[in-house]
């Protein structure tokens, strides 16, 4: 007797092991027709796979979201097939699926060319109408090994003879093309649909050794119906037209340049919306009770071992030595810093919790071919905090911590925001019991304040659990931004303490907190979400003052003088263009408002307001325009 018990709760039981399939079809045909694998105890296994004994029991099908990585590991498999027809004699190595997608490397002497790309395509559609079935074997580890050596796949003999001996080794078989994979994989090709496309090619060293030979990766995506790969294509439209990178140019917001790679030159413009930034920030700060401090960007190796960043940070951190044979490192983090700031004097239990802040610059080596803009850059600016607090308010602390970090997102257009929770990793400070009071307290905090998160396991920093705020933006993209960290194990390595009712010394607790996470990351975000055309508050000019014919010019400078009186960031164009022109040119900037003056205009005292992205302009009196921009340039703070 087998019994299986469903997601509902309800079971089903059978006298015989019974596969996955055969429960489909017993449950209705319908189900028999879209089911794509099974879930055993949670585990995602292949439809075939004979069920001996009683388990949990699920039916995954193409609606299910754990599917979508199935689709994609099987599109990869296509893929090769596909390949290998077409090129014989080339050689497959890995294809897993990824995040929005699926890969395949090949070693073949001549580069992959678009049209080759077409031609596989085409073949995969080919392979799809054939409906293959899948079938897993198990094979003899060494007759595996001599199969694809014959073949000429000396990539594949490699991989399993890696393989721990003992393991099994399983091959899936689809038409005359075998692989080895641990699966689990779709019951036949037919089953995968059409709704795939493939994207790019790239270079792959194999193993990721850039000491071994560069293959050839082919880049695809896929997914459960036409429909949502036809959204995906339009969300990667609207990110190449949103690229911070080329809005950054057009904006005259900053550069990179190789002397200083992953590092930011910003320009005026850019540099008015960071410091905007920053200013939101440290007033959102003050009125939270933080006091704000600045530390050394460059500390002795010893500070860096105390703290334990020595050991588990090492390889991204920049160091130098001195003529005195000191070694010093650049800080990839501000919390010793901020530790050696509230070790200065005597702090009561009374005085807690200390919320100390700091708009810290850190570096941290990254690959170069990580790099990406203000995305991944090598050097960028934390907005940092660490409180301190009794292990009482440590949960309290938390749950004000979160909600500033989500009424923050709010002022900045982002109403979608996930947040993941991370435990101890496998390489961490502290003993287990310390990590069970510090991961109670984070959790404790979501769950009294209702907020639903997801696990991210083993994910946390080597001094504490995190959790991670994942802002969801206007074209569907995650981004990782804000982070928050308790810790009870640098105070102990940087024997940090407070004072309690009985005079005896204790250790506090500390969070490590990040609302924006990296300024310069989150500026790149911003730029993004709203398509350069930042609200006005943000937007680094935010009115042209221009004429149509230099009868006006004088009274144009009257307009921007008085804009400028008013706070407005303003700027003059009295250039003697086309007043179209000059539209579009400072409409391409994302400027969120032009004043264009005429003879009328200068003679009436008014001015003709076009707004960004809009086709008509409004005649409004001079200072009831002034009045209109100058409420929207105080931004979320206004009356704060």
């Amino acid at each position: 007797m087998v019994k299986l018990t469903l997601p509902d709760g309800s079971e089903r039981a059978y006298d015989a092991p019974i596969t996955g399939a055969e429960v489909a079809a017993d449950i209705g045909p319908g189900l028999a027709k879209a089911a794509l694998a099974i879930k055993i105890n949670g585990e995602m296994v292949d439809l075939k796979t004979t069920i001996t004994e009683d388990v949990n029991f699920a039916i995954v099908t193409a609606k299910d979201e754990e599917a979508l990585e199935l689709l994609r590991h099987d599109a990869a498999h296509v893929m090769a097939e596909a390949v290998k027809e077409l090129y014989p004699d080339v050689q497959v190595t890995i294809g897993p699926a990824i995040e929005n997608g699926f890969y395949y490397d090949f070693a073949r002497a001549e580069p992959f060319t678009p049209e080759d790309m077409e031609a596989i395509e085409k073949r995969m559609m080919e392979i799809v109408d054939r409906d293959e079935d899948i079938v897993r074997e198990v094979w003899d580890r060494q007759d595996a090994i001599n199969f694809f050596k014959e073949q000429g796949e000396h990539y594949k003999a490699q991989i399993i003879e890696a393989i721990p001996e003992g393991e099994e080794i399983g091959l899936y078989r689809q038409g005359d093309f075998i692989d080895l994979c641990r699966g689990p994989h779709l019951p036949s090709t037919g089953k995968l649909g059409k709704a795939f496309k493939l994207m790019k090619l790239a270079g792959a060293y194999w193993r990721g050794d850039s000491n071994n030979e560069m293959l050839q990766r082919i880049y695809g995506t896929a997914w459960a119906d036409k429909k949502q790969l036809k959204a995906y294509l339009h969300m990667l439209e609207e990110a190449e037209k949103r690229d911070h990178r080329k809005l950054g140019r057009e904006m005259d917001l900053f550069h990179f340049q190789e002397e200083a790679p992953g590092a930011v030159f910003w320009h005026p413009k850019g540099w008015t919306l960071f410091r905007a930034l920053i200013d939101y920030m440290r007033h959102r700060q003050e009125l939270a009770d933080y006091v704000e401090i600045s530390t050394p960007s460059v500390m002795d190796r010893v500070m860096w071992e105390k703290s334990g960043h020595w050991e588990n940070f090492r390889e991204n951190m920049y160091t130098t030595q001195t003529e005195d044979e000191r070694v010093f490192a650049l800080k990839p983090m501000n919390c010793p810093g901020g530790i050696q700031v509230y070790k200065q004097g005597i702090t009561s239990y009374k005085d807690l919790p200390r919320r100390i802040a700091e708009f810290g610059k850190v570096n941290r080596y990254e690959p170069s071919g990580a790099l990406h803009g203000l995305m991944r850059v090598r050097e960028f600016t934390q907005d940092d905090a660490h409180i301190f607090c009794t292990t009482d308010q440590l949960q309290k602390e938390c749950e004000i911590v979160v909600s500033l970090i989500m009424d923050i997102y709010k002022d900045f257009g982002f109403d979608d925001i996930r947040i993941k929770f991370s435990d101890r990793p496998e390489k961490r400070l502290g003993s287990n019991e310390v990590w069970d009071i510090l991961e109670t307290a984070l959790k404790g905090a979501l769950d009294g304040m209702g907020y639903p998160y997801t696990y991210n396991p083993g994910e946390g920093a080597f001094y504490g659990p995190k959790l991670e705020f994942v802002l969801r933006d206007a074209i569907g993209r995650d981004w990782q931004c804000g982070t928050l960290q308790v810790d009870m194990n640098l105070p102990e390595r940087l024997d940090v303490h407070y004072i309690d009712e009985e005079g005896e010394k204790v250790r506090p607790v500390m969070l490590h907190r990040a609302l924006f996470g990296s300024l310069e990351r989150f500026a790149g975000i911003l730029i993004e979400h709203h398509a350069g055309r930042l609200p006005v508050w943000l937007s680094p000019v935010q009115a042209v003052v221009t004429t149509i014919t230099s009868d006006a010019d004088a009274y144009a400078e009257e307009v921007f003088a008085a804009l400028k009186s008013a706070g407005i960031r303003a700027e003059l164009d009295i250039r003697n263009e086309k007043i179209n022109y000059k539209i579009r040119e400072h409409s391409h900037k994302k400027v969120p408002a032009i004043f264009v003056l005429g003879k009328r205009e200068a003679d009436e005292g008014k001015v003709a307001v076009r707004r960004l992205g809009g086709k008509d302009q409004e005649i409004l009196a001079l200072k009831e325009a002034i009045d209109i921009l100058a409420a929207e340039a105080k931004g979320p703070l206004a009356g704060g």
